[in-house]
């Protein structure tokens, strides 16, 4: 296992011992665990979804305005785009459209696709949409190109969603 694989483990074990989180997604139960950064969690802790981007982020939202702490786990930035409308005008819109009545929090963690290792997934499965993300929301979109990063920007993340702030924090499949 990569330093970057192993702190994204722990990280997900750390976050687990909150048990209002729960972590959302395509193959976060079944099908590999998230890449195998979610071997630790517990079952009753993890939501296994279709394939479908924005019901993942628009579950998220609901469940954290019913108190619990989503985090999305979407494997492929690529997918995003299909998440943009509950990501825009719902998780980073409600707040202020709402005048802060409601205010659901999301950690949200995407993958940017791999192009070395194990082998290249083509060039529909690696685009980076960080840039373009950041001028669409209010809340933070950070990159995680070093492991030292991973602990504590999940702490920091953490944090927020106690405050009611969401944060993105984009992943590199290469680097697990």
């Amino acid at each position: 296992m990569t330093a970057y694989k192993d702190q994204l483990t722990l990280a997900m074990e750390n976050l687990s011992s909150d048990k209002a989180v729960r972590f959302i997604g395509y193959g976060v139960k079944i099908g590999g665990r998230a890449l195998g950064t979610l071997k630790n969690v517990p079952d009753h802790q993890l939501v296994e979804t279709p394939v479908a981007e924005n019901l993942m982020v628009g579950l998220a939202t609901g469940m954290s305005l019913a108190g619990l702490r989503p985090l999305v786990f979407i494997e492929r930035m690529d997918f995003i785009l299909n998440a943009l409308d509950a990501i825009v005008n719902h998780l980073g819109a409600a707040r202020k459209i709402s005048r802060r009545q409601f205010q659901p929090a999301a950690i949200l963690r995407v993958v940017v696709g791999n192009r070395h290792k194990p082998l290249y997934t083509g060039p529909t499965h690696v685009q980076d949409f960080t840039d373009a993300i950041r001028q669409m929301v209010d809340f933070p979109v950070v990159r995680l190109t070093w492991h030292e990063q991973i602990a504590p920007a999940y702490f920091e993340a953490h944090e927020a969603l106690h405050c009611g702030r969401s944060t993105m924090l984009v992943e590199h499949k290469d680097l697990i």
